[in-house]
């Protein structure tokens, strides 16, 4: 069994999105006759924790770990809350205060590529040791934070190791980048960095279509798609919740605010009366001010339940038990490519989705395609108020559903056969 080095910053005790894909794809590995080695930090600073992830890596893996400096742990000491919101991606970009600002800014031009910039030289050192202790010939980077991907660049200069670079997010196109407060300088170093890993790398894995079409501009490495997936029982089944609970899981960003939707929700509460009894909103995850406050403004707050950030396996509990599954993606060309690993999990959920995102947003034609909901843009209202009332009307005869189409292609196993195809060998 051939061993691979995968350097991840996300692992275990982490929550959020960014620790699912790695963590899959170790779980499923050793059934394609690779034995993953993982390396991950030995004292992170996560923005979210979920200690129920940790029954998911198996039994018998090898993970080596090394100190890394934070300093997001310094920016606490001045505003805690801040600091938390800032590393989870939430950025308000109305009424900052002067701390925000100051943080934004030196978030943005002192720590390039990112505050984890700190655990490059030491990993590069002490992975020295662990790869010819394991001789291993093939290593992993996955980012962000993209600093991950420096490591794997250092390791390749020294000791001319294989390099696979995966993406879970583009780089200098990802959304937030433009709140970062970047000078020239610190902008046009962002683009050499990712210049230099992309015509670095062996071979680069993207989650996006979109995204390879922009790589493809900055190199001519190999680039291949392997999207987010599901590892859920498909067949498994829960009861409904009795209310018509439209529901979105994870964080909406600031940008993640449909207007649209609101509108349309605070017509069918004041025309309907059934509407106005049966609905209720529920966001689960950290939810930017900004959109706390334009739900307010459209007078939903009534029919809104927080329930803030659950562990993995309460989400997925609340995917299946909701009546609609709402996904959101920020309104700008940057985005087109952005495809949220909730997705997949909404669709095995099998419960209608509701999107919202640019137009040309490749979330659209995965939904489509499977038949597991209905995408909209910004702007239309007519065809989704119609929307709503005709699921709605479903839900009230006990018949709202979808019959998904060949969602079995988007499982973390099947998934993981295609990057064991990908790995460059020897």
């Amino acid at each position: 069994m051939k061993k691979i080095l995968i350097i991840t910053y996300y692992w275990p005790p982490s929550g959020g999105p960014g620790v699912q894909r790695w963590l899959k794809f170790v779980k499923y590995l050793r059934d394609f006759n690779i034995e993953p080695v993982v390396y991950i930090p030995k004292n992170p600073h996560y923005p979210l924790s979920d200690d129920s992830l940790k029954t998911e890596i198996p039994q018998g893996i090898t993970i080596y770990s090394h100190a890394i400096f934070e300093p997001y742990k310094l920016a606490g000491i001045f505003s805690k809350k801040k600091t938390s919101r800032i590393s989870s991606g939430i950025i308000s970009t109305k009424n900052q205060s002067f701390v925000e600002k100051i943080m934004l800014w030196i978030r943005g031009n002192f720590f390039i590529p990112d505050a984890r910039k700190y655990w490059i030289k030491p990993s590069v050192r002490y992975l020295e040791n662990v790869i010819t202790k394991e001789k291993i010939t093939q290593i992993i980077t996955t980012g962000p934070p993209h600093s991950v991907h420096l490591i794997g660049y250092g390791l390749k200069q020294k000791l001319s190791v294989k390099w696979l670079a995966d993406f879970r997010d583009p780089w200098t196109s990802i959304g937030y980048h433009h709140e970062l407060k970047l000078s020239r300088a610190s902008q046009r170093k962002h683009k050499s960095l990712e210049h230099l890993v992309l015509n670095s790398a062996d071979r680069i894995v993207v989650t996006s279509n979109q995204t390879k079409k922009e790589f493809q501009q900055i190199t001519s490495k190999t680039i291949k798609v392997i999207t987010n997936g599901f590892d859920t029982v498909l067949a498994q089944k829960s009861e409904l919740d009795n209310k018509f609970t439209i529901s979105h899981i994870g964080s909406l960003l600031t940008g993640r605010n449909p207007k649209n939707l609101w509108a349309v929700l605070k017509q069918l509460i004041e025309e309907h009366n059934d509407f106005r009894t049966f609905f209720q909103l529920q966001l689960i995850g950290i939810v930017s001010k900004d959109v706390l406050e334009t739900i307010k403004e459209f007078g939903l707050e009534p029919y809104l339940k927080l329930e803030g950030y659950l562990s993995h396996t309460a989400a997925l509990n609340a995917q299946k038990k909701s009546q609609i599954l709402l996904l959101v993606e920020i309104d700008a060309v940057d985005t087109q490519g952005i495809i949220a690993g909730k997705l997949f999990e909404y669709m095995a959920a099998q419960r209608p989705i509701l999107g919202f995102g640019p137009k040309n947003w490749e979330v659209a034609d995965i939904v489509k395609e499977t038949n597991t909901g209905v995408v909209f843009d910004y702007q239309d209202q007519t065809s989704l108020k119609n929307l709503l009332l005709f699921w709605f009307e479903e839900y009230l005869q006990n018949r709202l559903h979808v019959t998904a189409n060949g969602i079995e292609k988007y499982s973390r196993r099947e998934l993981t056969r295609e990057l064991a195809e990908y790995i460059p060998w020897e």
